[in-house]
């Protein structure tokens, strides 16, 4: 193959200086038929590539080469073979040829291969307040020094671009639920239409073409919002790509050195002010006179109005133990003893878990997602107290109960009386009926008076709940008052005892 620079000086030689090809053959030591061919051709630069490459000692081996090529190709990219380990494979099968010739053959197949799968896509264009995407991420962080794998919700707003990002410990469908509410509300409002993957919280079954059997609490969440639901076609991320592009620039721009903190509270409010601060950072990629946030804060008024915060638990039923105690998700939580014999019903939220009986709330705890861990609620233990009041003692409810100033000095000066569990559980009762700020203020008026008997602190609310005599003055209406008043007169009576 020769140069540009000889291809340019046979050029010179025979349009300009109009020599003979003779004697530039002669002078440049080249051919004549490339001479020939570079004044013909009138190219500037001349390139050989051999149309058939003749692979003799490959010929018989082409079909073996191109399995392990496939089974290659097809496999992860950190699990893939490279060009001379598949070249070892084949000559442990028999092949005796160099590994230059399967080189050629490789990059020549990844050519046709590439020519075959290369995909074309059209780029899409939103109107305001017309879209928006879901989907899922997992993220590594550090929370309170414990590297923990972390679920991340992403929401972006397809014409502005606008981002929302908040971190979970889940990916079940009361997160998901969470998530959009609170995207909803830091948006002030909601799109007409919301694009999805083919998530199991959202989609059931999956039929030809585009039509999907949606789970229905995922319908009540959408119908709540005014949200049309679309699922993209199964392995196709490029109907989501804006998104799909925000799971990747999340993770090197927030989450890139490793995120150290606290609690899940602190993580997000650190994930939501770098949206923000990107969003006002950063031009929109279409209207590159503006920013993200401005695009956003425009395409606002377009939204639809936010609906409030949705219901969004996921309820399954579940039996009550005789220790007062509810299984769920590998964790047990405290009911109310009044609860017992009955089922009820788990209602599990992001953050919480609402246990509910006959329509009415019979616990409610901060949700734990460990394994094996067991939330009490020691109020609801105190009707258990009044049959068997020595568990106040050593009851694993009331390890560490934290209680109001006033009854907790009385329980530590009840701790050395002969039959002080007895007198703090008739205390602890008297809440069920009178309410914690009434036996907190008789314990501290006992307090005050050197006393801390059950007997004075119940006197006390006993007192408290009787009614107060009051004083009733009776006026007497002018038209009934005597002008004259009587004078008293013995002498009748007299008269009768003697007629007597």
């Amino acid at each position: 193959m020769k140069g540009v620079d000889t291809v340019a000086r046979i050029r010179r030689e025979f349009f300009i200086r109009k020599r003979p090809i003779k004697e530039i053959v002669r002078e440049l030591h080249v051919s004549r038929n490339t001479v020939r061919k570079v004044i013909r051709s009138g190219a500037t630069a001349l390139s050989y590539e051999r149309e058939v490459q003749p692979l003799p000692k490959l010929g018989q081996w082409r079909a073996d080469l191109d399995r392990l090529l496939l089974i290659n190709a097809d496999k992860p990219s950190r699990e893939r073979l490279t060009l001379m380990r598949i070249f070892e494979a084949l000559r442990g099968l028999g092949y005796e040829g160099g590994y230059d010739a399967v080189r050629r053959y490789a990059r020549s197949w990844q050519r046709e291969r590439s020519a075959v799968t290369a995909d074309a896509f059209v780029p899409l264009s939103f109107a305001p307040g017309e879209a928006y995407q879901f989907d899922w991420s997992h993220e590594v962080v550090l929370i309170g020094g414990v590297t923990n794998k972390i679920k991340v919700a992403h929401v972006r707003l397809c014409h502005s671009r606008m981002m929302f990002v908040r971190a979970y410990p889940r990916e079940s469908q009361e997160m998901v639920f969470d998530a959009h509410d609170r995207a909803f509300a830091f948006f002030k409002g909601s799109c007409q239409r919301g694009i999805y993957d083919n998530m199991k919280t959202a989609v059931e079954t999956i039929f030809v073409g585009r039509e999907r059997a949606y789970n229905r609490r995922f319908l009540q969440m959408c119908s709540h919002h005014l949200v049309d639901p679309v699922a993209c076609t199964p392995a196709s991320g490029w109907e989501k790509g804006q998104v799909e592009n925000q799971v990747g620039l999340v993770r090197e721009r927030f989450f890139t050195p490793r995120l150290r903190v606290k609690s899940f509270e602190e993580l997000n409010a650190i994930l939501l002010d770098h949206c923000i601060a990107y969003a006002k950072a950063h031009p929109h990629p279409e209207l590159r006179d503006q920013t993200v946030w401005q695009v956003f804060e425009a395409e606002r008024l377009s939204l639809v109005p936010h609906a409030g915060r949705f219901d969004g638990f996921h309820a399954v039923p579940a039996s009550v133990s005789k220790t007062c105690l509810v299984r769920f998700d590998n964790n047990k939580y405290s009911v109310a003893a009044s609860a017992i014999g009955r089922p009820v019903e788990v209602r599990a939220y992001a953050d919480r878990i609402e246990i509910r009986q006959d329509g009415r709330v019979v616990g409610d705890h901060p949700r734990a997602f460990g394994r094996e861990q067991t939330v009490f609620d020691p109020w609801h233990y105190v009707p258990v107290l009044a049959r068997k009041p020595g568990a106040l003692r050593n009851g694993a409810p009331f390890k560490n109960w934290v209680l109001p100033a006033g009854i907790d000095r009385v329980r530590r000066k009840l701790a050395g009386v002969d039959d002080g569990d007895r007198q703090m559980v008739a205390i602890l009762t008297a809440v069920l009926s009178d309410g914690l700020p009434a036996v907190e203020a008789a314990c501290q008026e006992a307090l005050r008076e050197g006393v801390h008997s059950a007997d004075v602190v119940l006197n006390i609310l006993a007192r408290q709940r009787e009614p107060q005599t009051v004083a009733v003055t009776v006026i007497t209406p002018d038209a009934l008052r005597l002008c004259h008043e009587p004078s008293a007169d013995c002498a009748r009576y007299d008269s009768l005892r003697r007629a007597g």
